[in-house]
């Protein structure tokens, strides 16, 4: 079983990183860009992907959303809009690597506005504290982890924009997640140890989650990627 389970590490670790990878292209290829749609730029993240990795599935929809769109939660789908010249970005993609799921998310800021500059800077800081308290606590429920990055998004002047801050990840389809069953995500309700096995023996592992929002100003911005290995 160990080294089964060092396998799937390895292959979530590998997932990601190309995740990463494609990120990077997107930003490089100036891919969101002002002018542009978002479903267009989600197709043209989709073309990459296959050009990159030759990756043509996706477990999840593909999410690229600008100005107003950015404080909608996953759940919702806003109409599209084209890219505005001052706009914050979101991009959150689910492609499948060789039967595992990678899960990245990252946000991308067009013009000078310092707080949307801010936003976006807060994010990664956001999730590296919600991921020392998870490491400094066996026994974490996903309720407490839940609690703590509500915590942190307040202490920089946030909200969160989403009734959870993350959800398991392995193997494709998505670790049987059941949209209702809340044990699969790091939400309000969950009072079950995050670190536990599957209904396989399979160590669970978890994505986190930020999506911070300001809904005076009418935006939010978002970073993902996984919680319990890097």
């Amino acid at each position: 079983m160990a080294d089964d389970e060092d396998t799937r590490a390895r292959r979530l670790l590998d997932a990601q990183a190309k995740a990463v990878r494609l990120f990077e292209e997107i930003d490089r290829r100036g891919l969101v860009a002002p002018g542009r749609g978002e479903r267009e730029v989600s197709d043209q993240v989709r073309d990459l992907a296959n050009e990159l990795f030759g990756t043509t599935r996706h477990w999840h929809k593909r999410i690229v959303r600008s100005g107003p769109n950015t404080l909608k939660p996953y759940r919702e789908n806003p109409p599209d809009r084209v890219i505005g010249a001052d706009d914050l970005v979101f991009a959150d993609f689910g492609p499948i690597f060789e039967e595992y799921e990678a899960d990245f998310g990252r946000t991308f800021v067009l013009g000078d506005d310092p707080v949307k500059h801010r936003l976006r800077d807060d994010l990664p800081e956001v999730f590296a504290a919600g991921r020392r308290f998870f490491e400094a606590d066996p026994d974490i429920t996903g309720a407490a982890l839940y609690a703590e990055v509500a915590r942190l998004a307040e202490a920089a002047g946030w909200e969160l924009g989403g009734w959870h801050a993350g959800h398991l990840v392995g193997e494709f389809p998505h670790e049987w997640i059941d949209g209702a069953d809340v044990e699969s995500y790091v939400a309000p309700a969950n009072e079950t140890p995050m670190r536990r096995t599957d209904k396989a023996g399979r160590r669970c592992h978890w994505i986190l989650e930020i999506h911070l929002v300001d809904p005076e100003r009418g935006f939010g911005g978002f970073y993902e990627e996984l919680l319990t290995l890097r």
